[in-house]
């Protein structure tokens, strides 16, 4: 059985159709690409199947077990973790202890030990410091373990939120164009980083507009255009479909 399996998924915004009925399946411990022109629906579907979005019709499975319309604290549970285009980083808050917030749901909420300072919690808080410590040095981020979050670059910044989303010790991680807006280097460090991802047992899904690391790192690729499948595949089968041509460059070119 496929780790995810998404049958028939469909989302109306009023009368524009952002995703018609996608279906597709992805094995554990891969890295599965979502590509497409802008506006093809890509983080639209990254939504639905994350919970920041409803579906309109369609089913996702996790396991067999039917997530959709769950919410994203529910489907972080069970193992499903996300990063988004934009940074969402807490800047009054140190690197670490950003990692650390990812890691919240295994942590006992309980007010009255928190407030009594309990030994446990006070122990259980220093091991979750540890975990985060060692997932930026997982991330290439060792040398910021003490920084302030402020103080860091763009680039270093896309790498602290793939180790919080990592503090949720996820199945499943969702990156949604990790390599956006940066240099040359630093996107041969997120391909890495992603590939470690996947080696590791964490099944990746990606999207991505560097074509360079998307066919470098993609095990399955999935082409969307105008909200619907065009075409799914490996590299070399996508690479070669001419209507995947025809999306990205026109069907005169």
């Amino acid at each position: 059985m496929s780790l995810l399996e998404v049958k028939d998924l469909s989302i109306h915004f009023g009368g524009v159709k952002a995703v018609q009925n996608v279906s597709f399946n992805i094995d554990a411990g891969i890295v599965y690409s979502v590509i497409g022109p802008n506006g093809a629906g890509k983080t639209t579907l990254f939504n639905l199947i994350t919970g920041v979005y409803k579906p309109t019709s369609g089913e996702i499975r996790l396991d067999g077990e039917l997530i959709q319309g769950k919410s994203p604290n529910e489907l972080a549970e069970r193992g499903v973790a996300r990063t988004f285009q934009n940074l969402q980083i807490c800047m009054n808050m140190s690197a670490l202890e950003n990692v650390m917030v990812g890691g919240h749901l295994r942590l006992d909420r309980n007010v009255f030990k928190a407030a009594m300072r309990w030994p446990s919690m006070r122990r259980r808080d220093n091991e979750l410091r540890e975990e985060a410590a060692e997932l930026m040095k997982f991330v290439g981020l060792g040398q910021y373990i003490h920084a302030r979050s402020d103080a860091m670059s763009y680039g270093v910044l896309k790498r602290l939120e793939i180790a919080r989303a990592l503090a949720m010790k996820p199945r499943v991680i969702f990156l949604d164009e990790p390599a956006a807006g940066l240099n040359p280097k630093e996107t041969i460090e997120i391909d890495r980083l992603v590939r470690k991802l996947a080696d590791s047992g964490i099944t990746v899904v990606l999207v991505e507009h560097d074509m360079k690391m998307v066919m470098n790192l993609s095990d399955r690729i999935l082409v969307l255009d105008y909200g619907k499948r065009l075409t799914e595949g490996t590299c070399a089968e996508v690479r070669k479909n001419p209507d995947v041509i025809a999306a990205y460059l026109g069907a005169h070119a």
